[in-house]
């Protein structure tokens, strides 16, 4: 299919500045499926890429809310449902002042493509809000949810579009949006996932994605005959949840990981972190990484002013697998070339899109075993819609036979992609493998479905 970046600027709509995050994805994911797209012409025949690049909807409203002054606030809800062929709509909410409707169609498009590629009825969606809940009480926040929701109901249902919890948006955000979905409705579905426990919530939810990236890395290191994490330096980027959860599971496989960082600066403890106390850090809140010092004297404690220009200093350090969850664009060729020359066999992204395009080149061509994010993290996804099977049928699952199932499937993730790649003559390339195979389930149905 000859599709030219004139042709994908035009079919683009909105802002151009706001798009270029989803124009980079897009072209990425076209570069990746070349081969299959001169294998077999249906697909060019179908105007399949024409038609998945557009989103189905786009929904953008106001939120307007009280402050606890009494003051109105105005902030702009976004949702982005973008492909529903295999199922509902299915992606995060995110609350951060930096995002715009491009973000959110890069966000969703990627998901079409994770959703795809875990093998469940998913489809793709992305949306939140400009609303920042940094310095907000919990009042604000709840009264800014309820106003959210207000808007946000008219176009979701557990048959139409599922909502998650992203950025800015952990069990506290859902549980709130949750309440005031029931009030609304008065209706018990499980129309969000990620809520709390005790009302319909998955167990592990938290942990799903930090876990799911350490299965992925697993599975693709003895596919690729390297050897296992067990005794291995680990670097990981970030504190949140994913961070924390694969340091997490790194630890309970035998690995040895020796950073997390924050917006402010990197800790690097040789003997591998202290786990306790990082999760006892982040529930002090604003507290600098910097006080793991006062518990663990010997580590280090680089502050990103000290950061070399263009580099980041979590991946200066030796490593034999390294772990970026912290934010996008996080690891630029610099970095990418530092972890290359100490000898790094693996790049798994925990975050979106971590890696930038050049840090991805150098990485394929130097061999490294490299897991993109719409594979190696889909475990948030993966438990997300094992909350929505048990919502549906009124279950809940025990912690075990979560853990149980989302190895297998972040292990038939693996197998999946690493099989596409060497079928479409790519062998090892993860990044083309995900793309062709996350892609070619959703073709398939859009052409069985008809136009």
């Amino acid at each position: 299919m000859d599709i030219s970046q004139e042709n994908i600027k035009n079919i683009l709509v909105g802002d151009c500045a706001q798009n270029s995050v989803f124009f980079q994805a897009v072209q990425e994911v076209i570069s990746s499926i070349a081969p299959l797209l001169n294998s077999d012409k249906k697909y060019n025949m179908f105007s399949v890429l024409e038609r998945l690049i557009v989103p189905d909807r786009v929904i953008k409203f106001k939120v307007s809310w009280l402050d606890d002054g009494n003051n109105i606030r105005v902030n702009t809800g976004y949702r982005v449902q973008f492909n529903n062929t295999l199922g509902p709509y299915k992606g995060g909410l995110r609350f951060h002042p930096s995002v715009n409707e491009g973000i959110f169609k890069f966000l969703g498009f990627e998901q079409i493509f994770k959703n795809s590629l875990t093998g469940l009825p998913i489809g793709g969606a992305k949306g939140g809000s400009d609303f920042d809940p940094k310095g907000k009480t919990d009042f604000e926040i709840m009264k800014f949810c309820s106003a959210f929701m207000r808007e946000l109901h008219k176009y979701i249902g557990p048959r139409i579009d599922v909502p998650a919890g992203d950025i800015g948006v952990g069990a506290r955000e859902i549980g709130y949006l949750f309440g005031e979905y029931k009030k609304i409705t008065s209706s018990y579905d499980g129309v969000l996932t990620g809520k709390p426990h005790v009302f319909g919530g998955s167990l592990m939810r938290p942990e799903a994605t930090g876990y799911g990236v350490v299965y992925f890395t697993q599975a693709m290191l003895e596919l690729e005959k390297k050897e296992g994490l067990a005794g291995k330096i680990c670097t990981v980027s970030g504190a949140g949840k994913v961070a924390l959860h694969a340091i997490e599971k790194l630890l309970q496989v035998g690995a040895i990981p020796v950073t997390c960082s924050d917006s402010r600066g990197m800790i690097y403890d040789s003997r591998g972190v202290d786990l306790p106390l990082l999760k006892e850090l982040k529930l002090q809140n604003g507290a600098s990484l910097e006080r793991y010092l006062e518990f663990h004297p010997d580590a280090k404690y680089t502050p990103v002013c000290d950061y070399s220009e263009g580099e980041h200093a979590v991946w200066g350090i030796q490593c034999y697998a390294a772990f970026p969850c912290a934010t996008q664009n996080e690891l630029s060729e610099a970095d990418a070339q530092n972890l290359i020359a100490n000898g790094c066999v693996s790049v798994s992204e925990g975050a979106n899109m971590p890696s930038t395009p050049e840090a991805i080149n150098a990485f394929l061509n130097h061999n490294v075993c490299f897991a993109p994010a719409k594979a190696a993290n889909a475990g948030g996804v993966v438990v997300s819609e094992f909350e929505m099977s048990q919502n549906a049928s009124m279950q809940r699952w025990h912690f075990e036979k979560i853990d149980t199932k989302l190895k297998i499937i972040m292990e038939q993730i693996c197998k999946r992609v690493a099989l596409t790649a060497k079928d479409y003559g790519v062998e090892g390339n993860y990044v083309d493998g995900a793309n062709i195979a996350g892609f070619k389930r959703i073709a398939d149905a859009m052409i069985a479905e008809g136009v």
